[in-house]
């Protein structure tokens, strides 16, 4: 495998793991859930591949089995969503 195919996957991994913890800062959010759960990602999705929505839904799916900061990332922005829908 090239360094740049390389990569291209942490990439994928990253906009799928940022797509599971968007807020209201999304670059922030990008930018914390990219440092924190890119490899998660390769870790226990890498079959997914490059789905951005099957490797987002597999995050999901293994939330119990991600690292303590990325677990930590998802569930506070996932409550960032959940007030803002909520004052909608």
């Amino acid at each position: 495998m090239t360094i740049h195919r390389t990569s291209k996957i942490a990439l994928l991994f990253a906009l799928a793991v940022a797509a599971t913890a968007l807020s209201a800062r999304p670059s922030l959010a990008f930018s914390e859930a990219q440092q924190m759960c890119t490899g998660d990602a390769m870790r226990l999705c890498g079959h997914e591949v490059p789905n951005v929505q099957r490797i987002t839904a597999c995050m999901v799916r293994n939330r119990a089995h991600v690292s303590p900061g990325c677990r930590a990332v998802m569930e506070r922005e996932g409550a960032a969503r959940r007030r803002a829908a909520a004052s909608q």
